[in-house]
């Protein structure tokens, strides 16, 4: 066994909480080294439905640890009702969750700076105050859960924080109330719900890969929306690359043994910003339709299109993917004819490269070649011989095109409807 981090290959939303749920009972811990509460994983067992924000989807597994890892942040009322729940289900929460001490507290008021950010750009972000948190953390000013539990500390850190942000946002003609005392008795309660849960988990995992433990590595959003690599500044604000796993949760490259990148069969993408394959016409409704493209947390409807070749090569690069996993086949089951996005004419010149401005890629005219579809139900295929030859073919034009090998296919929610290809790389990282 190896210690593994899974990820998105294009702009989030691709299935990595269904596909960690299915591998956590082959690891001993499941962490999450970044984001917030802004992106949901979706997991379906039998007719339960999860829907989790900032607790590892391993936490499903009975006794695996999940760990929230130091690279997050962290809205303490919002974990607190993810606990309740998953405790109101029978989860053993309180011997299977962890919480690393450095992660850095949300307050309301990262909200309401949020809206600034949104006035300006209109990115459409989830006004989580995600983006905001991460803006305190590299300015030094932030509240880590170590402070939290800090009882003499955090309610004058809490009070300085709340000015700070209320002044910011008068400067831009917003402003709220907000009761800090009010706040900082339920951030208190909160603190002593979760006092026990919270530790040094860089420490944590050390120990445990010394005693010869696996880890699987989660993270959340997707690679495009990467802050360094991402097609910027519609992107989150934290390191959704794999390289955010090892600053994330304090675990050096050296201790990593492969790299799972997560694609859909094709593309959806959240919120503003250019989508050079986007199918602004009956085929992404259908796509949208069939795949019941709506956010888990906000219950917006995704923006839908083809698979775009040149994104997921730019993510295979960046990550180092060993092998990908193909979400969402049974999606395209109806389509007649399916186009995959190969290049980009921009200004009349192809290329194949993802362009490092979001003015290059919103003028970026989608290359397509076109595949014929299989026209035939692949819903809860299981076995690699069962999948239409149509089916095949794409499967393996994606290969081909992207230079990754398609290891695992989904085709369908439900934990077994997973195509797991023998003497695949993805078997032998997940042996």
């Amino acid at each position: 066994m190896s210690n593994i981090i899974i990820l998105g290959a294009q702009w989030g939303d691709e299935g990595k909480g269904k596909l960690v749920d299915l591998l956590a009972d082959r690891f001993d811990y499941v962490v999450r080294y970044q984001g917030g509460h802004n992106a949901g994983h979706t997991i379906l067992i039998g007719e339960r439905k999860f829907v989790l924000r900032l607790i590892p989807s391993g936490i499903l597994r009975p006794g695996k640890t999940a760990v929230i890892g130091n690279g997050l942040v962290i809205d303490p009322l919002a974990l607190l009702e993810e606990i309740e729940q998953l405790d109101a289900a029978g989860v053993d929460v309180a011997n299977q969750l962890r919480i690393s001490n450095r992660a850095h507290v949300l307050t309301p008021s990262h909200r309401l700076v949020e809206k600034i950010t949104e006035c300006k750009l209109a990115i459409g972000t989830t006004l989580r105050g995600i983006g905001p948190g991460y803006e305190d953390k590299a300015a030094r000013r932030g509240i880590r859960i170590a402070d939290l539990l800090d009882r003499a500390y955090f309610p004058d850190a809490l009070a300085q924080l709340v000015a700070d942000h209320r002044t910011r946002a008068r400067a831009f003609g917003l402003d709220e109330e907000i009761d800090v005392s009010e706040i900082g008795e339920r951030y208190a309660q909160a603190a002593e719900r979760i006092r026990p849960l919270v530790c040094d988990t860089v420490r944590l995992l050390h120990d445990a890969m010394a005693a010869g433990k696996n880890l699987l590595f989660e993270g959340a959003q997707g690679t495009m929306l990467d802050l360094d690599h991402g097609s910027y500044p519609f992107v989150t604000s934290s390191s959704a690359s794999a390289g955010g796993a090892c600053t994330g949760a304090g675990v050096p490259p050296t201790k990593i043994d492969g790299v799972i990148g997560i694609s859909k069969a094709y593309t959806t993408r959240v919120g503003g910003g250019p989508f050079p394959s986007e199918a602004l016409d009956e085929m992404g409704d259908l796509i949208r339709r069939r795949g019941n493209e709506f956010g888990s947390v906000t219950g917006r409807p995704r923006r839908c299109g083809w698979f775009d070749v040149p994104v997921l090569r730019y993510a295979a690069a960046i990550n180092g993917f060993d092998t990908m996993v193909l979400t969402k086949l049974d999606v395209m089951d109806e389509l007649a004819e399916i186009p995959v996005c190969v290049g980009y004419r921009i200004d009349g010149v192809e290329v194949r490269d993802v362009p490092p401005t979001w003015r290059e890629l919103a003028r970026a005219e989608p290359v397509y070649e076109v595949l014929p579809g299989w026209r035939s139900s692949t819903k809860g295929i299981s076995e690699w011989a069962e999948l239409p030859s149509a089916a095949e073919r794409y499967i393996s034009f994606l290969e081909e095109q992207t230079g990754v090998e398609a290891g695992c296919i989904s085709t369908g929610p439900e934990r077994n409807e997973t195509v797991l290809r023998a003497g695949s790389r993805f078997a032998a990282l997940t042996a």
